[in-house]
């Protein structure tokens, strides 16, 4: 696997259009991290890091909504991954844009560690935009 940021959305996205009520994956710091940030915005209902067969992994609990027809839908729209393993994207404190009119977030790597695109302009710090979520 050479990028396993983009395996964890991967994994998150089709298990939102297949309508998996949790996906598991590889556990590291970075993705715990992620996962937090998705948690703290409501984005996911919980999130769990587990250890089994001596390894450790996280097992995400996705949320879903009822459309207007009582149609179950995921709460998570879309993933995507912004900076790849052959070209990064960075922005400056001043050039970071919002997603999806504010519907959304970006996840921005910075020295201060994972933090939000609001977070970021709050604070003004610029760095690497990991992925968009909405």
């Amino acid at each position: 696997m050479l990028d396993p940021i983009s395996d964890m959305l991967t994994r998150i996205r089709n298990a939102c259009q297949a309508g998996h009520p949790e996906v598991l994956m590889p556990s590291s710091k970075f993705k715990a991290a992620i996962a937090d940030m998705l948690l703290n915005k409501k984005f996911i209902e919980k999130f769990a890091v587990e250890e089994k067969d001596g390894r450790k992994q996280i097992r995400i609990f996705l949320k879903y909504i009822r459309d207007e027809k009582g149609k179950k839908q995921p709460f998570i729209q879309d993933l995507q991954r912004v900076s790849r393993e052959g070209q990064r994207i960075y922005a400056k404190k001043d050039k970071i844009q919002n997603v999806k009119s504010g519907f959304g977030f970006s996840i921005i790597s910075t020295s201060k560690g994972l933090v939000t695109d609001s977070q970021a302009r709050r604070t003004g710090i610029g760095g690497e935009i990991i992925c968009e979520i909405w």
